[in-house]
């Protein structure tokens, strides 16, 4: 079939096989471009939590082709059919094994419920079976809602101001217009059932039960991901819902890194920069924001992409003996983004945007490249009126 973009609001219902693969293959050449950093740890079995797109997928890349880490990734994603394409994380994840094979370097993915106690036992049968224990935890799920293992009941998250009604800008991507916005203050119901979802919960059961089991290696790290952000985007994302369930994984570090003691596991939340990635792209706000912090970082020669940023992360925090953190023994990736000259910038574009020059003050157009290369659109040398099966398989 010939497969082109179906975008629905802040989502691409279909994907491509032949891009999704492209993308993978680039991040990969990257990686391998910058060769091996020198750092105190060098993992060799990677269990990565949330495999398949973003940030997940280039922890992924960065372990095996970085460091030649044997991985075990888990995702949830849709086969395809042979009249329907599978998700950009299911092409995403069979190309990333047909490079890890052609390396011959171990790989194998899971595709399930990451928050249930079956999924749970499957990995952790996988890594005695293949890998003995794992010296490396990446944390990196992105879901709207989380069915508790133990009771049954399901969490959905809401992404809401809290404490207050909120009025700000946002970008409509479907009607190409910028506009107010207001934003209801969230309830404390609400904001529970966002930290049960997008808190730190799951990944402390998740290494909870691995070490339970005896296949965490003794020194192991763990990391899960977040994003701060500064004064534009706290009112919609550090200081609303998701800010709190954010602030949960930092409690959750904490109590991994000391209920964990005896292994010597360090757990550490990484802040990484904003970017366009599926999650991002539904929380208002963010098209906006983001579409101006690409026009400055990228005048400023400070842009960076998924792969860059954990490549970064891994050869200059995680990996080290005593990697620099903040105040709160958070590892930094973002302050090339939220540092006070850029902010400047872009607080002033934001300041002055409106819907007569929203193109020329923003790089929208670097915003919807990125959001569809997400689904393996946009690609350059990719043949996108060429007849190709959407069938692909791991």
């Amino acid at each position: 079939m010939v497969i082109k973009p179906k975008v629905r609001g802040f989502i691409c219902t279909n994907a491509h096989p032949v891009g999704c693969a492209a993308n993978v293959q680039q991040q990969i050449a990257y990686v391998r471009e910058q060769g091996k950093a020198e750092t105190d740890m060098t993992p060799k079995n990677v269990l990565v939590i949330g495999c398949s797109t973003g940030y997940g997928l280039a922890s992924r890349i960065v372990s095996t082709f970085g460091y030649g880490a044997k991985t075990l990734g888990v995702c949830f994603e849709k086969s395809p059919t042979e009249r329907k394409t599978g998700t950009a994380g299911w092409y995403n994840t069979a190309a990333f094994h047909q490079e890890a094979d052609a390396a011959n370097v171990y790989a194998k993915t899971l595709n399930g419920d990451a928050f249930s106690n079956e999924l749970k036992a499957d990995v952790i049968a996988a890594i005695k079976e293949d890998l003995g224990q794992v010296d490396l935890v990446i944390y990196s799920l992105a879901s709207p809602r989380r069915t508790d293992p133990e009771t049954g009941e399901v969490y959905k998250s809401t992404l809401k101001p809290v404490g207050k009604d909120y009025k700000t800008k946002t970008y409509d991507t479907d009607k190409d217009l910028v506009h107010d916005v207001e934003l209801e203050a969230a309830n404390e119901d609400e904001i529970f059932n966002t930290v049960k979802v997008m808190g730190g919960e799951d990944w402390e059961l998740w290494l909870q039960a691995l070490s339970d089991a005896d296949v965490l290696a003794d020194g192991c790290k763990t990391t899960a991901y977040t994003y701060i952000g500064k004064e534009l985007t706290w009112p919609i994302y550090g200081h609303a819902t998701i800010g709190k369930a954010k602030e949960d994984l930092d409690r959750a570090a904490t109590s991994i890194t000391s209920s964990l003691s005896n292994k010597n596991v360090k757990a550490y939340v990484s802040s990484l920069k904003a970017l366009v990635t599926q999650a991002s792209s539904a929380i208002p706000v963010m098209p906006l924001y983001i579409s101006l912090i690409y026009k400055v970082m990228k005048e400023d020669g400070t842009h960076e992409g998924c792969i860059e940023q954990i490549k970064g992360l891994f050869a200059e925090k995680l990996l080290l003996d005593s990697p620099e953190t903040d105040d709160d023994n958070r590892l930094r990736m973002d302050g090339k983004e939220t540092n006070d000259a850029t902010q400047a910038k872009i607080k002033a574009l934001w300041d002055n945007v409106t819907q007569d020059n929203f193109h020329e003050l923003s790089d929208y157009a670097g915003y919807h490249h990125e959001f569809l290369r997400l689904f393996g659109f946009d690609i350059s040398g990719v043949d996108y009126d060429a007849d190709v099966s959407p069938l692909a398989d791991w």
